[in-house]
C-alpha cells in the first residue's frame, strides 16, 4: 500500500495506491472522494455494535465506517475530511499508541485498532470532549482537523496548548487541564483553559479552532426581521 497527501495544507486529500488484491482501507463515513470502479466497498459497524456505539457516543466518530478492498494491483482510493483543513499521517509502529481528539480520526487499515479512552474530569472541563480515541497497531493512521496541523516535539520542559487546538499526541505524554493566568485569564484573556503536557513525545496542534470561528462570525449574522 502506498499513500500520498495531496493539496496540503488547506484542502488536503489522501491518495491510496493499492499494491495488490485484498489490501484494505477503513474510512470514516462520507470521507470517500473517488475510487476505481472495480474496488469493493462494504459499510459496517467496525468491531460490532457495542464497539461502534462506544466510538460514536464517546469518541465523536461516525457509527458506520466504510471498508475499501482492492481487487487488483494499481487501484486507487481518494478520501478527505468534511471541514476545510489539513490531514496528517503517522506510521504506527505497534508499540506507541496515538491519542486523537474527538472527530480527528479519518482512516486506517484494519491493522490499526481504535478504542476510546476515558479522559476523566480534566477532559470534561476542558471543553475538548470527555473521551479520546486511542489508536494502536501497525500501518498508516490518517487524522485531520479544521485548519493546518503543526507537530511539536515535547521534551522535559513540557508544553502548553489551548484545549481547542489539541489534535493528537503520542502515548509518552500526559496532560493536565489548567486555567491560564488564574480566574482573570480564564474569563477576560480570551484564552480559557489549556493543556499542560508533560513527558516525552509528539503533540499535533491545529492552527485554527472551529469554536473561535463561530465566535468571530456570530456578530455578523443577519438578524431576520419578524414578519
Amino acid at each position: 500500500m502506498q499513500f500520498q497527501l495531496l493539496e496540503k495544507p488547506d484542502f488536503t486529500m489522501v491518495q491510496i495506491g493499492f499494491d495488490g488484491p485484498g489490501e484494505q482501507m477503513i474510512c470514516e463515513s462520507g470521507a470517500m472522494v473517488a475510487r476505481d470502479s472495480g474496488m469493493e466497498m462494504k459499510t459496517s459497524l467496525q468491531g460490532g455494535f457495542l464497539a461502534a456505539m462506544k466510538r460514536k457516543a464517546l469518541g465523536g466518530e461516525s457509527l458506520f465506517q466504510n471498508t475499501f478492498t482492492a481487487t487488483q494491483p494499481g487501484q486507487r482510493l481518494y478520501f478527505a475530511p468534511g471541514p476545510e483543513g489539513d490531514v496528517e499521517v503517522v506510521n504506527m509502529d505497534g508499540y506507541t499508541p496515538i491519542f486523537l481528539n474527538s472527530g480527528a480520526y479519518l482512516g486506517a487499515p484494519p491493522s490499526v485498532t481504535l478504542d476510546t479512552k476515558w479522559g476523566g474530569t480534566k477532559g470534561f472541563f476542558s471543553g475538548a470532549g470527555m473521551f479520546l480515541l486511542k489508536c494502536t497497531g501497525t500501518g498508516p493512521l490518517f487524522f485531520c482537523t479544521y485548519g493546518g496541523i503543526h507537530a511539536v516535539d515535547v521534551g522535559p520542559g513540557g508544553y502548553i496548548c489551548d484545549t481547542g487546538h489539541v489534535v493528537a499526541f503520542t502515548g509518552g505524554l500526559n496532560y493536565n487541564v489548567t486555567k491560564l493566568g488564574g480566574l482573570g485569564g480564564l474569563f477576560f484573556s480570551g484564552e480559557g483553559l489549556v493543556c499542560n503536557f508533560q513527558g516525552q513525545g509528539r503533540l499535533w496542534i491545529s492552527t485554527r479552532n472551529a469554536r473561535s470561528l463561530v465566535s468571530f462570525v456570530n456578530p455578523y449574522r443577519r438578524i431576520q426581521p419578524r414578519g
